[in-house]
């Protein structure tokens, strides 16, 4: 049972992009190897198999307020109880405490398009670990319109329900916090060639691509800010003192472009950009020149021994 209202605990998510990759990865193994093997009885409501779930656990650190995911390892997750492998778990956490001694279990992760009713079974099973685990949900369905990220976090909180007490799901804000290595790996998978050994045009397109679309979202959130302000400033909307403060921390860097050295060091960069543009240029014409002359030379020395001449090139 999940709620539509945000969480009152005041913690602050930061969730790695490694933990979504391990989660999309595990999806995408454990539904390969259902569609190699023959298709189960039940079905959806389209007629097909459903759609796999995947589990297990995600560690980390929290700080204070702050609750820092990190990482994610897989569990083995039994049907018939509804429950995870307890000894795996127990397994796996020391071998990562032996590596990681810092890092804990902060709760556990499955896919889905939202929190069932048996997924409240296995939050209770982990609270003798940590006392308050949440819960990391990955939608594996694809959305084209969607631009946000298909990752929701659930807290547990106990509401009064038809005067029982009952735990519930309620959603937890978060942002996406990253490493220089994470940074890295992200940027090497983006770029990964296609399987089907798509050429460089294409994968050129697909790489410019990204960056349009980049571009598009970032110039659609200045707009909503820029209206926001405006609505703000004739007074439709309160005041808010920290958006502002976040709003002239940004303004503040902007003029740090239009200096002397900025524009001197774009200019040389830009200058060495077009530089090697020709010279790429100019090599590639020498080659084919080349490649004429050769050509021309055999071509013309074929019919000077048949004249009794010699070539001139």
């Amino acid at each position: 049972m999940s709620s539509s209202s945000g969480s009152s605990s005041g913690l602050t998510f930061k969730l790695h992009p490694l933990v979504i990759v391990n989660i999309s990865d595990h999806y995408t193994r454990v539904k390969s190897q259902s569609n190699a093997s023959p298709a189960p009885l039940t079905t959806n409501n389209s007629g097909g198999p459903p759609p796999p779930r995947v589990f297990g656990c995600v560690i980390g650190i929290q700080r204070g307020r702050t609750v820092e995911i990190f990482n994610s390892f897989e569990l083995l997750f039994d049907p018939t109880t509804d429950s995870l492998d307890r000894a795996f778990l127990l397994t796996k956490l020391e071998l990562y405490k032996k590596v990681f001694p810092e890092f804990y279990i902060l709760g556990w992760y499955s896919t889905g398009s939202d929190a069932q009713e048996s997924d409240m079974q296995i939050h209770r099973a982990l609270m003798d670990i940590n006392e308050s685990p949440v819960y990391v949900l990955l939608n594996p369905a694809i959305n084209h319109a969607q631009k946000d990220l298909p990752v929701t976090i659930y807290e547990s909180e106990l509401h009064v329900i038809d005067g029982i007490p009952q735990l519930i799901f309620v959603r937890s804000n978060y942002t996406i916090e990253t490493v220089e290595a994470e940074r890295i790996s992200v940027d090497h998978v983006a770029h990964l060639k296609p399987s089907d050994g798509g050429s460089a045009a294409t994968q050129l397109a697909a790489h410019l691509t990204g960056i349009h679309s980049a571009i598009k979202m970032l110039n659609s959130r200045i707009r909503i800010l820029h209206h926001y302000l405006l609505a703000m400033q004739r007074g439709d909307i309160p005041y808010e003192n920290s958006l502002l403060r976040q709003v002239s921390s940004l303004l503040r860097r902007l003029p740090a472009i239009e200096s002397v050295k900025f524009q001197d060091d774009f200019l040389m960069e830009y200058n060495d950009t077009l530089l090697i543009t020709y010279l790429a240029m100019f090599t590639n014409c020498s080659s084919t020149m080349n490649e004429l002359v050769d050509k021309f030379n055999t071509a013309y020395d074929k019919q000077s021994r048949r004249g009794g001449r010699t070539a001139f090139i």
